[in-house]
């Protein structure tokens, strides 16, 4: 059995398979909010940008909370920033958002783990994988990964260097609380780290937990 948690999926196209997943996801939301975590790379723009063009009349956006998984510790106008992102690709094409919480590297962790104590469960929970097997802003020998049941948010930098700027990020027990924790993995520069952890390797992202978590893998990641 493959030690890859949860379901995995190849699909065709990674973002129509992401909006599909939330459209889905909010139908069946057991309260009337919807709360979804969201993230930022590459393949999360593509994931938002259809996400805010195909849903118009699937889900009502007055309903839905949208936090942030993890922050570069750069002004909020940064390119670099996960927020500005997400208010380009989601939060400014959809009308009446429930409300947005970006993170704030200025407020520091407790302030945004005040705001994450106000949702017991998350509906959704939005990751990506790096090529190294990250995901949020959870690196391998990251102190983050072993923060304690009751820490939420977390600073966190890449021991190896590899991936610039100082982080904030929500630890594995706040992405536990996840109805569902959606990982959305593209191109061929991700097949390695992937294929890792299917074979096993202790990578970050192998470490995830949630009430249910599907990959929605394309077929150049997903070549094992």
């Amino acid at each position: 059995m493959s030690p890859l948690p949860g379901d995995l999926r190849i699909v065709d196209d990674v973002p129509r398979a992401f909006a599909s997943t939330v459209i889905e996801a909010f139908a069946n939301r057991r309260t009337p909010r919807f709360s979804m975590v969201l993230s930022g790379g590459p393949t999360a723009r593509a994931c938002y940008e259809l996400l805010a063009e195909v849903a118009a009349e699937r889900i009502e956006w007055r309903y839905v909370d949208v936090l942030m998984g993890d922050e570069r510790c750069v002004p909020a106008d940064d390119p670099d920033a996960n927020q500005r992102l997400v208010r380009e690709a989601l939060v400014d094409r959809v009308e009446d958002l429930g409300s947005f919480h970006p993170m704030s590297c200025d407020e520091g962790p407790e302030a945004y783990q005040r705001i994450v104590e106000r949702y017991p469960a998350f509906d959704l929970v939005h990751l990506g994988l790096g090529p190294d097997g990250h995901t949020a802003s959870l690196f391998a020998g990251s102190p983050a990964l072993d923060a304690p049941p009751g820490v939420l948010v977390m600073r966190s930098r890449d021991p190896a260097e590899a991936n610039p700027h100082e982080r904030m990020t929500l630890t594995l027990a706040a992405i536990a609380r996840a109805r569902m924790a959606v990982f959305t993995v593209a191109g061929a520069s991700k097949r390695d780290a992937l294929a890792r952890i299917v074979r096993g390797v202790d990578l970050p992202a192998a470490d995830v937990r949630a009430d249910r978590v599907v990959w929605l893998v394309d077929t150049d990641a997903g070549m094992l």
